[in-house]
């Protein structure tokens, strides 16, 4: 099986000192974000791109885009003043649109959590991410969801690379939950103060922690 932790490392170990790479990651929170830009900002420049129709409703939407956006401007903000060995990190939120989520889902409403909605809702997120680094002309794209231990990062990087090839863009390898990555997003959303949402986005995997709840709370009377 491959290690995308080393693959990475060997990636990073032949960057030309001082020259920056640019790099499209797609993101869906300020938590999931956090470790990432932390770490990879020192080897690449960075715009975050904020993509998730999957996210419902509009207002958990809204909520969690603004703190993406709050996240890094006080990550610059604080970096800046610290390192001076860090590239910026800047913002793009690209549109919202539910209905092509939805549409994505069809027939799939039922499929657990975790399976084939799963991969086509992260294909679909992915794949706009590579259209927008091959038209900007960025070196690699990714994705800061492989952070998640609920997120499944071979099936990622199978779809990042195979979008790569069709694209014209290399997908950076990446498991960012190696190396504590997840437990190191956690000290820095306390950190930062951020928004931790309790369930992934969609409306299959709220009501599946609804439900969850419901039955621990059953469990305990």
């Amino acid at each position: 099986m491959r290690n995308y932790q080393r693959e990475l490392d060997q990636l990073l170990s032949g960057l030309e000192p001082g020259k920056a790479p640019r790099l499209l990651l797609h993101a869906c929170c300020a938590p999931c974000s956090s470790y990432v830009l932390e770490y990879l900002s020192r080897y690449f420049q960075i715009t975050v791109l904020y993509y998730n129709p999957n996210i419902s409703p509009g207002e958990e939407y809204r909520k969690r885009a603004a703190e993406a956006r709050r996240f890094i401007r006080e990550f610059e903000e604080q970096e800046d003043l610290k390192n001076t060995d860090r590239f910026p990190v800047s913002f793009e939120e690209g549109p919202y649109e539910p209905e092509a989520f939805f549409e994505m889902a069809k027939g799939l409403e039922e499929v657990p959590e975790g399976g084939e909605r799963c991969f086509r809702c992260y294909e679909q997120r992915l794949r706009l991410a590579a259209q927008k680094a091959a038209a900007g002309g960025y070196d690699y794209f990714c994705t800061t969801l492989s952070i998640s231990p609920l997120k499944n990062a071979h099936k990622l990087m199978e779809i990042g690379e195979r979008l790569a090839e069709e694209y014209g863009v290399s997908y950076l390898p990446s498991d960012f939950k190696k190396r504590d990555g997840y437990k190191r997003s956690v000290e820095l959303s306390e950190q930062y103060g951020l928004y931790r949402q309790n369930y992934c986005g969609c409306v299959f995997s709220k009501r599946g922690t609804e439900q969850k709840l419901l039955y621990r709370e059953a469990g305990t009377r």
